[in-house]
């Protein structure tokens, strides 16, 4: 039976990431799909339209022999400014994308998480509601929705997080999917410490499962890919400009911030991969939030891949040659990137902290259940795991590798280094709520009880992490002696 997922795109950043995936999921599937039939797999990600009558039909997968028609992309985007959407609806994807499933404004939310989250979201509800279950009255049997968007901004981390809340209200039985750009330290949003601290606040409480993806962390991977492709001879690299967020570019950086958005898209074409695709040990995305998430608000996912960027298009030979040059020559060698620093998708290094469970999925023909089982009791001294999930590994396989490469690995980590990232955050809040700087622009829009709330959930879901952070031995249990038996040992 189809299984799918409709992706929801939200604020300049969520689209533009998701442009980028769109445009590499159709690569991956034409790679894979080379007679152009309407499969199972490709039923995930796209809807089979007959425009040929009015209204235009849905055509059912069926025996998954049928010639595609036209493929509509299972999305729901949202943007409070109109500018990323008409230049996505002029790109090449502008056929793929159904403007029915569109809406948006003119002004924007202004970097205001307050205005997108109080004043646009109530505003568009029905209008975002309607477009969601329309989405979902499409699907066969659906899966989860995936949420693409920053939480630097103001409609990404405003709006977002209000469609999150819907969903939770309205879809409380569909997994709640995130991909949420955390913005850098250096980012030129003055507001963005509010923004992203006010965001996660609505993420633990009604998301299923965050996967956070650091603007930094994908400026230092860009740059040491470009450093590396140029040592391969791969030419001039476009250097990764920090500040701006992870899809807004322009001029000599767009090739740096496509990059970027490349990375942040192949995380989900490998987290879907056992979903669309078959291997003799799939993973569905109930058995991420099932395994990798030990309570209900300690739902935030490190990842990691292996390798990290997609093929470069086929135009670009150069670039092409020395990619090929730099990707892992093993599975072992793969295995040891995933649990490195320089992999992860946020600015954190695993090893140093305590894994609570940790997710595994292989991709590739070459992958084998023993070839798991063998890295996983090499390396698994090198990690310190929670005592109580000491086995704690969920292992997935698909047998389709990444388009370009022999096989793939992805790594989800639930793991204390995120509570870093969190008191770095609350860090930048801090030095601005302790003077009061722009509240009052906030505060047009919401209570300032607000802050207090969110600083409240963020500090407790930190202190969570942090008391795991030691948990690697189990406490001493005390033996209790009868009274009368001194003879015992």
């Amino acid at each position: 039976m189809p299984r799918e997922l409709v992706t929801i795109q939200v604020g300049q950043c969520g689209n533009q990431v998701g442009c980028r995936f769109w445009e590499l999921a159709l690569r991956e599937h034409a790679a894979y799909n080379t007679k152009g039939v309407y499969d199972e797999a490709l039923s995930s990600f796209f809807r089979n339209v007959d425009t040929r009558v009015e209204p235009p039909r849905n055509l059912p997968v069926g025996d998954g022999r049928g010639p595609i028609r036209t493929l509509k992309a299972r999305s729901v985007i949202v943007d409070m400014e109109c500018g990323v959407i008409n230049e996505m609806l002029k790109g090449p994807l502008g056929e793929v994308l159904d403007t029915r499933q569109l809406v948006s404004d003119v002004s924007g939310a202004g970097n205001n998480w307050a205005h997108g989250h109080h004043m646009y979201g109530p505003q568009y509800h029905d209008a975002i509601l309607d477009k969601i279950r329309l989405t979902a009255e499409d699907c066969d049997s659906l899966q989860s929705f995936m949420l693409l968007h920053s939480l630097g901004g103001g409609t990404g981390s405003g709006v977002g997080t209000y469609i999150v809340q819907m969903l939770a209200d309205e879809f409380p039985g569909v997994f709640r999917f995130t991909g949420s750009v955390f913005p850098s330290e250096e980012d030129d949003v003055v507001t963005s410490p509010y923004n992203a601290l006010l965001a996660l606040g609505q993420l633990v409480e009604h998301a299923d499962c965050v996967l956070p993806i650091e603007n930094q962390a994908l400026i230092d991977i860009v740059n040491r890919a470009d450093a590396a492709r140029e040592r391969a001879g791969g030419g001039a690299a476009a250097t990764a400009a920090g500040g701006g967020g992870a899809a807004a570019a322009t001029g000599g950086g767009r090739k740096a911030f496509d990059s970027m958005n490349g990375v942040a898209a192949s995380l989900l074409l490998h987290m879907t991969a056992s979903v669309r695709f078959e291997g003799p040990l799939n993973v569905d995305l109930n058995d991420i939030t099932m395994n990798l998430v030990p309570y209900p608000r300690m739902h935030f996912l490190l990842s990691s891949m292996s390798p990290l960027q997609p093929p470069p298009r086929e135009r670009d030979v150069g670039r092409a040659a020395a990619a090929a040059a730099m990707q892992p020559r093993t599975l072992d060698q793969v295995f040891g990137e995933v649990f490195s620093r320089e992999h992860q998708l946020i600015r954190a290094d695993p090893r140093s902290a305590t894994y609570l469970a940790c997710g595994l999925i292989a991709r590739g023909p070459t992958a084998t259940i023993s070839d798991i089982n063998r890295n996983i009791a090499r390396l698994r001294p090198q990690l310190r795991m929670v005592h109580w999930n000491s086995e704690g590994f969920k292992l997935g396989i698909c047998s389709t590798p990444p388009v370009g490469c022999p096989f793939g690995l992805l790594c989800l980590a639930n793991n204390t280094a995120i509570a870093s990232t969190f008191s770095t955050m609350r860090e930048r809040f801090d030095k601005l709520y302790r003077r009061r700087f722009y509240t009052h622009h906030y505060e047009q829009y919401m209570e300032r009880s607000g802050f207090e709330s969110a600083m409240e959930v963020v500090g407790d879901l930190t202190h969570q992490y942090q008391e795991l952070e030691g948990a690697t031995r189990a406490p001493p249990i005390t033996r209790l002696r009868p009274r009368g038996l001194s003879f015992l040992p």
